[in-house]
Order: C-alpha cells, then structure tokens, then sequence
C-alpha cells in the first residue's frame, strides 16, 4: 500500500534564512489520502493527447577531459530543452533517435478516494512495436516512484507524484502522475528569452525593467531550488536521477510574476539508478554509468557510489548554466548545446575564463550578472558543480544549502 499526503505548497522568500516554507490560507487539504497504486485502467479516464518525445542516443561523445568527466553515452531524454535544430546541429556527435517513443495525455481519476483528481499520462510502447528497451524504463521508472513515496512522511513535493500504472493488451505501459503543472524548465526558458525580442524599452519608467530582472532572479532561484531539494530527497534515498536536465523539471507556472507560488519537481525517473551497497553495479539502463566510474578511477562501492552522485551533479551543473543563461538572453543568442561546448570544449571547464569570455558579449550581460550576484557566487558554485575531478564536486545538499541556491543572494 502507498500513503500520499496531499503537500503543502512550498512557498518561499529569499533572506538570510533562505528560503522558508510557509502555510498560506488557500491550499489543498493537507489531510493524508490513504491509497494503493492503482493499477485498474477503469480507475482512469483518459483524455487528449498533450504530445510526444522521443530518446537520443549519443554514442561517439568523448570529452577532452579526464578525471572523470561524464561521457555522453546510452540513451538520453531528447527532450533536455534542445530544439530540433540544436538537435541537427549535433548530429556531428553521431546522435541516432532512439526506438523508444513516449506519448503523454491528460485524464483524471474516476474512481476511489482520489476520484477528480487530474493527471497525466506517460505512455511508453508495447511488446507489438518491439520495445524491450521501453519496458525496462517503464519499469524502472516506475519501481523508483514506488520506492520513493513508501513512506507517506518522508514524501517530497520537489519528485513528480505517481498515481498508479497498467498494462494495456498491446503491452503498452501507462504511468499515471497526479497532474501537479505541464510546463517544463526548458518551456519556462524558451518562453522568456523568446519573450525579449517583444519586449520595448519602457522610457517613462526606467525601474520597470530592474523590477522585471529581479522577478526572473527570483523565479529562477526558487527552480533550482526546488530541483535540488527533489535530488538530495532522491540521494538520501540512495537513488540517482541520471537524466537531470531542463525538460525532467516540470513547473506549475511559467508567470515570473507567480514565482512566490512556483513549485518545480523532478520527473522522467526512468534512468534513475539505485546506488544502495547491494545493488550497485546492477541494471540494463546503468551500465555506461559503471563503465565511465572504471574509467575514472572509481573500482571499490564506496568509489562507485560516490561517482554516481557526482554524475548526478554534474547533470544539475548544466542545468544551473542552462538556466543561468537561456532566460536572460534574447532567442538565438545562446542555447543549451553551444553553452555546453563552450563550458567543456572552448574553456575545459575553466569557469572563470568562461566568464570572462562572455563579459566581453554585451548580449550575455544579463547571464553574466546573474551569477555574480553575491560576489560571484554563481560562478563559483559553477565551477564547483562542474570540477573535472569528481571526487571534489559537491554533494547535492551542499549544493542546496549554498548561498547563491538559498536565495540569500539576492
């Protein structure tokens, strides 16, 4: 049996406290809903299709760094925020779209305690279109959302919310996730930066553009904010999320000016890896994460399982430069497979240089700024999170409770 607690919102103002969670007079019943997965189809209705995605599969990825730098190797979600002409683009790298298809579709509960209650869908193939491979995540994704909402008091709001799964007779493998936002990291930023080249100087009011800035500093803090707090919840459970990336944080609103009630959590837990003692080395989906541990050095369990968690925050290092620069830039300017060829090909992962490199563009001032807030705080935690030696990365609450993810930057 599962026992989901309908949580409280996690509301939060920046300060030197941090960011703090608060009740507020309207929320959801904070009542504990006692349920099993539901695992009957008739428990469900399913309405439209909302869309589709496929996987990528870069196999010819070899970084010019050693000491651990992940190779990009197996399967990838194609969705991490690249738009299909990054996506050629990178073709260079010999990416080949993968089999596995996913498709995703509203509904809602119409039967037991959680009747009304609106989800989504995610829908992986079946025995009849030859996905093996699909069956693995599904089950894979599904035995972790299991795993990480057992025990209803250590439930974290920051992980997508699985309402139940089932089998349809083609072999397709349905998850049904309680419908908590549909936007993504990588929609909020493409919305915003598409934003800027709309938008017109407001000469009658010089603060209006300062005041728009600072919302957007405060939105983007409170996402990795809540992204961390989902990853040290999946690390103290000895979890890895392995697909860490814009498109795997889902958002209820993309309005910076809501950011006071944003609530990001993680999703797409398909290549989540369990780093428990007696399980590491084990799994179909983990292999290349093993193999680039042997590579690094890392041969004993407690090598490995600390590879793997700086794995994981290397892939929150990308997505902390990601959102640190795709909002506060115009469209086309900067997207998020150039930023990374800049970071580990163009400067080796020398942060600094990086910076100064882009202080020269007066188009990434913005970016720029926003992690010099705190005397540079934003830089440094960077290049923390992206060290070419795993072994002197931070840990992902160490990453949480850094001033610039605290908010107390601002």
């Amino acid at each position: 049996m599962l026992k989901a607690a309908l949580p409280a919102r996690f509301l939060s103002s920046p300060g030197p406290g941090g960011w703090r969670r608060r009740q507020r007079t309207r929320q959801r019943s904070l009542q504990p809903v006692s349920a099993a997965l539901m695992t009957n189809p008739t428990s469900f209705e399913v309405g439209r299709l909302l869309g589709s995605y496929g996987f990528m599969n870069i196999t010819s990825y070899s970084s010019s760094q050693s000491g651990g730098l992940p190779n990009i190797a197996g399967i990838q979600d194609l969705s991490l925020g690249y738009s299909p002409e990054e996506i050629e683009r990178l073709r260079v790298q010999d990416v080949g779209e993968g089999e596995v298809k996913i498709r995703l579709y509203e509904g809602r509960v119409v039967q037991g305690p959680l009747k009304g209650t609106q989800t989504v869908f995610k829908v992986y193939p079946g025995a009849i279109a030859g996905a093996s491979e699909a069956n693995l995540m599904a089950l894979n994704e599904l035995r972790t959302h299991a795993f990480l909402q057992t025990d209803a008091k250590y439930i974290s709001e920051n992980i997508q919310f699985l309402l139940g799964a089932f089998e349809t007779a083609t072999g397709e493998q349905w998850l049904a996730f309680r419908d908590d936002g549909r936007y993504s990291a990588a929609d909020y930023a493409k919305i915003t930066s598409e934003m800027q080249l709309k938008e017109r100087p407001n000469y009658w009011n010089p603060y209006d553009r300062a005041y728009k800035l600072e919302l957007r500093r405060y939105f983007v803090l409170k996402l990795l904010n809540g992204a961390m707090c989902g990853l040290v919840h999946m690390h103290n459970h000895d979890r890895l999320h392995q697909s860490l990336g814009p498109s795997s944080v889902v958002l209820n609103t993309v309005a910076e000016k809501n950011g006071y009630y944003l609530l990001p959590q993680l999703r797409d837990l398909a290549f989540s890896v369990d780093i428990g003692y007696s399980s590491l080395g084990v799994g179909a989906l983990s292999e290349g994460l093993w193999r680039r541990a042997s590579a690094a050095g890392a041969s004993t369990p407690l090598e490995k399982r600390a590879f793997g968690v700086a794995d994981d925050i290397y892939g929150a290092g990308l997505l902390l430069a990601y959102m640190s620069f795709i909002p506060f830039c115009k469209a086309g300017i900067m997207d998020g497979i150039s930023l990374q060829r800049l970071l580990e090909n163009t400067f080796r992962l020398d942060i600094y240089a990086a910076r100064e490199y882009c202080l020269e563009d007066d188009q990434l001032s913005e970016a720029v700024k926003f992690l010099d807030l705190g005397d540079g705080a934003g830089w440094e935690l960077l290049q923390a999170m992206l060290n070419p030696d795993y072994r002197k990365r931070p840990t992902a609450e160490a990453v949480l409770n850094h001033r610039f993810i605290t908010g107390a930057v601002l």
